[in-house]
């Protein structure tokens, strides 16, 4: 049954508390099959040799473009009013390792 207080086109969201407390991240992996992309987000310490995955989204493509078009959106109101966001190319190169292979 339908909420009579909602507006159409309106979404009622309920954040969870711990939730709301958010996870950082700084480093995302991206990947990709026909039908889903996966977002794994991570907290990668400096020195520390291991790191886990802390969060992972699973998006359609559909979304995924969303998603993206949505990030691009936002970030470009963001350097309109901050400034332009500093794209640090010289940054270093991380090995990923995600536990013991196995060959068949």
């Amino acid at each position: 049954m339908k909420n009579m207080n909602e507006k159409k086109g309106n979404i009622n969201l309920e954040l969870d508390e711990n939730l709301a407390q958010g996870t950082y991240s700084n480093l995302a992996l991206i990947n990709h099959s026909v039908s889903e992309f996966v977002v794994d987000f991570i907290n990668i310490m400096p020195g520390v040799p291991k790191a886990k995955v802390k969060s992972r989204i699973i998006l359609t493509p559909q979304h995924a473009k969303r998603f993206s078009k949505a990030l691009n959106e936002n970030i470009s109101r963001f350097e309109k009013s901050h400034g332009e966001i500093k794209d640090y190319d010289k940054q270093q190169s991380v090995n990923l390792n995600f536990g013991p292979t196995a060959e068949a």
